[in-house]
């Protein structure tokens, strides 16, 4: 029988639900851009490079394939995530660092 997803369980479940490819296409933006104990990845370079596997930016957010900071912190990472509030106009970004 099926129990009740916990709120310690979510991260695990969004984990196992992100195709490999994404993953695969962050690790590449990761390694290009990666200098000074950072990596900063525009999100629209995540959503390009995903196209190029066959992933379309429509399905990348209703599926939820953008959430993976916590996939990336388990493996040591400090993963930031910004996009832009009210009035403001700049593309959302996520910054890597290495802990």
């Amino acid at each position: 029988m099926t129990k009740p997803i916990s709120p310690d369980e979510v991260g695990r479940v969004q984990r196992d639900s992100i195709p490999d490819v994404v993953f695969e296409a962050v690790n590449k933006l990761i390694g290009q851009k990666f200098a000074g104990g950072r990596a900063t990845i525009k999100q629209e370079e995540i959503l390009d490079a995903l196209g190029e596997y066959g992933i379309w930016r429509d399905t990348a957010f209703e599926k939820g394939y953008l959430n993976f900071e916590e996939a990336y912190r388990e493996q040591g990472w400090k993963v930031e995530y910004d996009k832009p509030g009210y009035n403001e106009s700049y593309g959302a970004f996520f910054v890597f660092k290495a802990k």
